[in-house]
């Protein structure tokens, strides 16, 4: 098989709307039993640890999908922490120790997120440098294009630019992540898609053109660009966590939880949820009291101060235990 069919049989669909929208289907509650087992055994871990992993602190059940919500159209079983460590995800190494992003298109419209902002929390979320890689065009990619039949505006195949993009990673990335303020679709069946990442080959890209509301012709509100911001950080976060083996969470409400629709994904927490956080120390090894203050200044920076405290409230509980 060769290594683009191998790259397109991993894409993992992140958020995207389905123009014939399936039957919705609902699925069995998960018991307690069964969301706190998913996290894996953490008894033999640090005090510290196993505080950072506590489910019964900050960290709640997903709310019960509505009609247009992912788990409705798509219901999925999740990944236990033990599934995780056996799927033979890629981790960062001496070698590949950088995240890039890479320009597609121009990115400095009205209507694009700040990106130093940005930037910081995906390095404070990670732990991992963030570099920008020289902008390409469009015609450089050649992904195919359609004119979608709502908008009326252009649209690039996002399995085209991951193909491409797959070829062409640094021999000291991590991944890179593709950015445009062009909208993006994932298959002729399909509406649109905010971003689309790869689960081995540590690629994704992700779209700013959907979370303008002037987009859809509509008028800004107050705190637009807040909001802009909030979006693609959100997305961005999500798609790299796919890219280090995390697929959709099932298991409390989480930044790796699947989004059907702009309303869900706004609805998402910026954290992981005990299940994921565990994934992501084992690959990263991080301090997890360390991260989330570097997380509190992060978000602070772009403006997330109800995420920050949260951080701030995890960072006190992990080092000492004590609660609000």
């Amino acid at each position: 098989m060769s290594r683009v069919v191998h790259a397109l049989w991993f894409l993992l669909l992140v958020t995207a709307c389905h123009e014939k929208a399936p039957r919705p289907r609902g699925r069995d509650a998960m018991t307690v039993e069964a969301r706190v087992g998913a996290i894996g055994d953490v008894s033999k871990l640090p005090a510290e640890l196993q505080r950072a992993f506590d489910p019964e602190v900050d960290f709640e059940p997903p709310l019960p999908p509505g009609e247009s919500d992912w788990l409705a159209a798509h219901p999925e079983p999740g990944q236990t922490f033990s599934e995780f460590t056996a799927s033979d995800a890629n981790r960062p190494d001496a070698q590949r120790r950088f995240l890039y992003l890479l320009p597609i298109g121009p990115i400095d419209g009205d209507g694009a997120p700040a990106l130093e902002p940005l930037v910081g929390v995906i390095a404070a979320f990670y732990g991992l440098e963030v570099r920008m890689l020289p902008a390409v065009t469009i015609a450089d990619v050649k992904p195919t294009t359609r004119v979608n039949d709502f908008t009326e505006k252009r649209q690039l195949l996002a399995p085209d630019i991951l193909s491409w993009m797959s070829w062409r990673v640094p021999g000291d990335a991590y991944g890179v992540v593709g950015i445009t303020m062009e909208d993006l679709y994932p298959d002729p069946g399909w509406n649109f898609v905010f971003g689309q990442a790869s689960l081995k080959e540590r690629v994704g890209v992700q779209s700013f053109a959907r979370y303008d509301p002037a987009f859809f012709g509509e008028a800004r509100p107050d705190g637009w660009r807040a909001l802009v911001l909030r979006r693609a950080t959100w997305t961005m976060v999500h798609e790299i966590g796919h890219m280090f083996g995390l697929p959709h969470c099932v298991h409390y409400r989480c930044i790796m939880a699947g989004a059907n629709n702009q309303a869900e994904s706004d609805r998402a927490p910026l954290h992981a949820c005990p299940v994921c956080a565990h994934k992501l120390w084992w690959s990263l090894r991080y301090d997890a009291a360390a991260r989330e203050d570097a997380l509190v200044r992060a978000l602070r920076a772009a403006g997330f101060d109800d995420e920050a405290a949260w951080s701030e409230r995890r960072a006190r509980w992990i080092r000492t235990g004590a609660r609000d």
